[in-house]
């Protein structure tokens, strides 16, 4: 412990709980506190709204379940919304695997001024209506 602080690191060894961990310099603290602190308050990409998304609306939902809905993986995604504090594991798919099941958070509640998640909006008023949906696949077929 005395050689990394003898040769002026960014990290000091200290003895904590019978073990030893490495932890930032005392002195660096405030550059360490704001890097972490700009990267929470980052805004979030589609990719990870789209997923935070799926989760709210289909939870308890497995990455596989959340990657075949977006049509990609979603390993990277579901990471960061973890460490926000958006999503979290909620239980364990009784069926092959265990797959962990994902589920909203009282945070991602908070974000959204939202009471429960009964008080997000109907799925049903973001789809279209059937006449909508004709109009876009006579566009689709060929030859007209």
């Amino acid at each position: 412990a005395a050689t990394y602080d003898a040769d002026d690191r960014g990290f000091v060894l200290v003895r904590v709980a019978g073990g030893y961990r490495f932890q930032s310099h005392p002195e660096l603290a405030p550059y360490v506190e704001r890097f972490v602190l700009e990267g929470q308050h980052a805004r979030l990409s589609q990719a990870a709204l789209e997923t935070l998304a799926i989760v709210a609306y289909k939870q308890p939902v497995s990455r596989m379940q959340v990657s075949a809905i977006r049509g990609v993986d979603v390993d990277s995604v579901i990471r960061p919304l973890q460490q926000r504090g958006y999503v979290e594991e909620v239980a364990r798919d009784p069926g092959p695997g265990q797959a962990v099941l994902y589920g909203t958070t009282n945070k991602f509640l908070e974000r959204l001024g939202l009471d429960s998640l009964g008080d997000l909006p109907s799925l049903g008023d973001f789809v279209p209506g059937p006449e909508v949906v004709e109009v876009l696949e006579q566009g689709l077929r060929p030859g007209e």
